[in-house]
């Protein structure tokens, strides 16, 4: 993405805060001027001592110093407000672009996290953002005090002589063409620098939450030649990326020593021609140490602008990425539903892949039916129950709630009306009270500990010290999978929805622990429309309708005593995983 793009993108970002960002303009405008007029104090004593030292008084020379050290007052204020307010303004900022970034991820779709690294998502919502920081504060301080000091430079300049000024600022847009190219060169490799990181970031992320599995395998030293080989990659771009910047601050560094010399040389002679006075000439050798002084702060401000630059578009990037599940724009809500589901000639297929995964699905659920999926991995089981909550969106025919297409509704309204217990619990980071209570934010102890009594998780909380208020650790780690899976079947407890999906709910459970948390589901099924995904089929022998489902499609449908006389696929399939 070009500069300019990404600048124009970045603007609105400081509507919010106009007000800071003029008196933070105005402050740096003080600054500069505050430094402008020192060469000219100097030029005037010098002159003045040249000309008739009788000029120069005890009480002009304290006037002089007086007028100075309040212009350092006004500097000393106004650079405070910059450093102050100027980067607060940064960090308020960086903290609505995260807020929209954040809210960007939220609203995306199970597919966006299929195809994006998390490390990487975390790097531009951490990194980057911090480095807009900086870049939001100084990019607008730094140049306009540069310009200021370059534009009053130069008309001061000419006041004393056009022609010296113009031998001197033919410099600069010599040294503003390489700079250029430099930094074409420099903001592509921090861009590979800043993906590199996310890879890292989501390499190391893979191995320690998956360390269980590294030490069971005894992959240590596997797992550091990976991480080794993503390292290596990281120092050879940052060592390009100190190649350019190196190149680019030589640069500047010899056209600021050609800048002094021109200076030195060419106002020499205008000094011997009478062209300039004494005063003018050390007016020039102040004016030109202050535009150096200027061209230098750039410089160093030049590798934090190209990484804003950097973090800016890989924020764009994210933002801009197409949100394929949407409200429709006159979405209803879904009022309190009865739990009748209907598939309409019902296709599905992947945006990654050409074959349908399901074709022709024509089904009628009713009210408080407990359907039971069954079939092969890969035969669309999981697919289907995830385009009821419009996870993903059929690609072909319909899918009405009560009579109501799903895709006019709003997913919200939707989603809170259905529950869903998977085969991998997700537990948040904290105590098993909020992890419960997140199936109804706002809940009472009292709700939850009537969900917990329901889902059968009571008993093993109060054994724990702390009870409810125990820590679970990262993603539920402290506790067994039976324990896991019973808070997560108190959650939707609490949610209390009309419609359930059991997603293999029990598949990774000992005997023991599935006997319990059966016993649970059973319960949390009461009086809902369920549809039960499972492999062990001796669960759902008690499904009021079971189907067999196929990459051809629903193949056999029936209760467990239809299917076992028909012979086909679902009694192959019982006799084969009912022991």
């Amino acid at each position: 993405m070009k500069t300019t793009y990404l600048i124009k993108r970045f603007i609105p970002y400081y509507k919010k805060y106009t007000s800071i960002l003029i008196f933070d303009l105005f402050c740096a405008f003080l600054t500069a001027i505050c430094e402008v007029i020192f060469p000219l104090l100097v030029r005037f004593i010098t002159d003045s001592a040249v000309k008739d030292i009788g000029i120069l008084t005890p009480s002009l020379i304290i006037r002089i110093g007086l007028f100075y050290i309040v212009l350092r007052i006004i500097d000393v204020v106004a650079y405070y407000y910059m450093a102050n307010r100027g980067h607060v303004m940064g960090a308020m900022i960086e903290t609505d672009m995260r807020r929209d970034l954040f809210d960007k991820l939220q609203s995306q779709t199970f597919e966006f996290y299929a195809n994006n690294k998390i490390g990487q998502l975390m790097s531009r919502i951490t990194n980057d953002l911090f480095d807009i920081t900086e870049f939001s504060h100084h990019c607008p301080e730094e140049f306009f005090i540069a310009g200021i000091k370059i534009i009053a430079s130069f008309i001061i300049l000419c006041g004393f002589s056009v022609p010296l000024t113009l031998i001197i600022f033919l410099i600069l847009p010599i040294m503003l063409v390489f700079c250029m190219k430099l930094n074409r060169k420099m903001k592509d490799t921090f861009k590979r620098n800043r993906e590199q990181t996310g890879v890292i970031n989501a390499q190391v992320e893979d191995s320690l939450l998956g360390i269980r599995v590294v030490k069971s395998f005894a992959n240590e030293e596997l797992e550091k030649e990976k991480f080794e080989k993503g390292n290596t990659v990281f120092l050879g771009l940052k060592k390009l990326s100190y190649k350019y910047m190196g190149m680019f601050q030589s640069v500047t560094r010899f056209f600021d020593g050609l800048m002094y010399i021109t200076c030195v040389i060419a106002g020499s002679f205008f000094l011997i021609k009478n062209k300039i006075t004494t005063g003018d000439f050390m007016a020039y050798l102040l004016y030109i140490s202050t535009l150096i002084t200027s061209i230098r702060k750039i410089v160093e401000f030049t590798e934090q602008f190209q990484r804003g630059m950097t973090g800016i578009e890989r924020f764009i990037e994210v933002m801009d990425s197409e949100v394929t599940i949407k409200d429709v724009s006159n979405a209803e809500q879904l009022p309190e539903i009865e739990g009748e589901i209907e598939f309409r000639n019902v296709d599905f297929s992947y945006t990654d892949g050409n074959k349908n995964v399901l074709t022709k699905i024509n089904l009628l659920v009713n009210k408080g039916d407990n359907i039971a999926i069954v079939g092969a991995s890969g035969g669309g089981k999981t697919t289907l129950c995830n385009l009821i909550p419009r996870f993903y969106d059929v690609t072909g025919g319909q899918i009405l709630i009560d009579g109501r297409d799903i895709r006019n509704v709003s997913m919200k309204s939707l989603r809170e009306q259905i529950g869903i217990v998977q085969q991998d619990v997700y537990l948040f980071s904290g105590t098993i009270a909020e992890n419960i209570a997140y199936g109804k934010p706002g809940a009472t102890f009292d709700d939850i500990e009537k969900a917990a009594q329901l889902a059968g998780a009571e008993e093993f909380i109060k054994k724990l010290p702390d009870g409810y208020d125990t820590y679970v650790g990262e993603r539920g780690i402290k506790l067994s999978g039976g324990q896991k899976q019973r808070i997560s079947i108190a959650r939707v407890f609490l949610k209390n929805p009309p419609v359930l999906i059991l997603d293999e709910a029990t598949s990774a459970l000992d005997n023991e622990s599935e006997r319990v948390v059966q016993q649970s589901l059973e319960e949390l099924a009461k009086g809902r429309t369920v549809f039960t995904i499972a492999h062990r089929l001796t669960t759902i022998k008690n499904a009021k309708t079971i189907l067999v489902l196929t990459e051809n499609g629903i193949e056999e449908q029936g209760s467990h005593e239809e299917l076992i006389s028909q012979d086909g696929i679902y009694k192959r399939m019982y006799e084969m995983y009912k022991y």
